[in-house]
């Protein structure tokens, strides 16, 4: 068992080691980080990106040269970490709900659809809406969701859908802090900063989605689960915790389907652990065993049986479900081009009257284009999709067509076109933002690259997961890495979990080179 149980984990490592260094070199190499001119945008950083490295650079220097200014950061910093770290959260939320407030843009796309068929029984009839819905019925829980919070509030305002999405996002931080608090008490100050620097450059706060809406489901499954496995907790917290984790994994599958790849990782490695325990049965280890199983199984049955009813029954919208596009599609459309959406793909699938039909026509486009690429082929093909499916730390904001469906030229006049020449096409300051973000991916992956040492099955767990969401964006639609932020609850965990490790790891590097200084002063001397 032992020699199973390592073979595995180092078939993880493996893959794990391979797909996220190419992840962080494509961060590095990024056209995102660079200074001035960039001419694959056709844009320029100004002043605020030079004052930021600036700023940086200063710091660095000073916490290095000045021992009175290094006491001052620690203590501020390090020591008193939660209360900065808890104002700088308070800060950027203040920020979060002034930008929300000033742009709430109408978008294109997926999310002007969901918008548009939640907030009217109207426009439900038109024909273009429901051939929509018969061919993307994977949008309807949101859809109907959506719809029902019109109904509850009475607001159908692009503002209150966005505020919907920012209030998800930042539960699911709140919930990825429980997390670390339950798992790793002392790293909650790290987790706090860098959940700090995402919030502060993560625009889709304003992109009523299934991406950013199925983040805090999979923060607390993830919850839950590490309150399952902590041993201290009382079973009245693991039991309700099971509950939850049923419930939260059926309603992610709903949300979106590939967000519960973190689910497989946990049974894997919750399995290969139990693989070397010394005692595989105990009477208490099989009762408690037993009741976990029956409070996810029902809840997540009864959870599954209650949306899927109303999913299956539903008034609002005629659909035609024989028109639905099957899964084969999202691979066939995964093998071209840059490994994302194919409007010729995507409109032969809404030509094509029968499921039947469509799945032939995507197995003959996938089969056609791996024969033409080859094995070689499709490896480099492979390390490509990877770049475009990871390296972007804006996580392909304004990648998608028809984006926003105003001018993406705002003027510089007002608070609100001051803070849209952010995030706009054409904005002044877009460059900026695209550098800022970039810089806060990099950090994060830098940190989790330096978090090598003992192995634990917690973050061995959101390794896995990560190397299950990447390996799903390899075979399927992906191309940009707006669908990486589904995962970004397990790699903002992997950050907290890997920082101590990792800031361990830098200071003994660090320091082997400040002794090579030293002997190098003291052999010219």
């Amino acid at each position: 068992m032992r020699r199973f149980y390592n073979f595995s984990h180092t078939v993880i490592n493996i893959f794990w080691r391979v797909l996220f260094f190419l992840t962080l070199f494509f961060a590095l190499t990024s056209t995102n980080i660079i200074i001035g001119d960039n001419p694959t945008f056709g844009t320029s950083t100004t002043m605020v990106t030079t004052s930021l490295v600036i700023a940086i650079i200063v710091i660095m220097v000073m916490i290095y040269a000045y021992p009175g200014f290094n006491h001052w950061f620690r203590k501020i910093f390090v020591t008193y970490q939660l209360w900065t770290g808890s104002f700088m959260l308070v800060a950027i939320l203040i920020g979060q709900i002034f930008f929300v407030h000033y742009v709430h843009p109408v978008s294109g796309f997926d999310a002007g659809m969901l918008h548009y068929a939640a907030t009217s029984a109207k426009h439900v009839q038109e024909t273009g809406v429901t051939a929509y819905y018969s061919l993307n019925q994977n949008n309807m829980p949101i859809m109907l969701f959506m719809h029902w919070l019109t109904e509850l509030t009475g607001q159908t305002s692009w503002e209150f859908f966005d505020f919907v999405t920012l209030f998800f996002v930042d539960l699911s931080a709140v919930l990825n802090l429980f997390s670390v608090a339950v798992v790793q008490r002392r790293a909650v100050g790290a987790a706090i900063y860098i959940h700090c620097g995402w919030l502060a450059v993560f625009p889709s706060i304003i992109m009523p989605y299934t991406d950013a809406w199925g983040l805090p489901l999979v923060s607390f499954y993830l919850l839950c689960y590490f309150i399952m496995r902590k041993k201290t907790m009382p079973f009245a917290a693991r039991g309700g915790a099971a509950v939850g984790f049923g419930i939260s994994v059926i309603l992610t599958y709903f949300m979106k389907p590939s967000s519960i790849i973190p689910v497989i990782a946990i049974v894997i490695i919750e399995a290969l652990a139990w693989l070397i325990q010394k005692r595989h049965f105990t009477a208490q280890g099989v009762l408690l065993m037993l009741a976990m199983a029956v409070l996810i199984g029902d809840s997540g049955a009864a959870t599954y049986m209650i949306v899927n009813n109303k999913i299956q029954h539903q008034t609002y919208i005629k659909l035609d479900k024989s028109r639905s596009i099957p899964a084969i599609h999202f691979m066939a459309m995964g093998v071209y081009g840059e490994g994302g959406y194919s409007e010729k793909q995507a409109i032969k699938m809404a030509v094509l009257p029968t499921e039947k039909q469509k799945t032939d026509y995507s197995i003959k486009m996938l089969t056609t284009r791996l024969k033409k690429l080859g094995g070689l082929g499709y490896l480099k093909f492979l390390v490509l999709k990877q770049r475009n499916n990871t390296a972007d730390g804006t996580f392909g904001w304004l990648r998608e067509g028809h984006f926003f469906r105003e001018s993406q030229k705002p003027s510089n006049q007002g608070i609100s076109n001051k803070l849209k020449n952010y995030i706009y096409l054409y904005g002044r300051h877009i460059a900026d933002f695209r550098f800022a973000a970039q810089l806060w991916w990099i950090v994060l992956l830098v940190t989790i690259a330096l978090g090598f040492g003992p192995r634990r099955d917690v973050i061995q767990m959101l390794r896995l997961a990560m190397v299950g969401g990447f390996m799903f964006l390899l075979l399927f639609e992906g191309g940009r890495s707006r669908y990486l932020i589904q995962y970004l609850p397990c790699l903002l965990l992997l950050f907290a979990f890997s920082f101590e490790t990792a800031l361990g790891n830098f200071q003994r590097l660090f320091g082997w080179y400040e002794t090579k200084v030293e002997k190098a002063k003291a052999a010219d001397a």
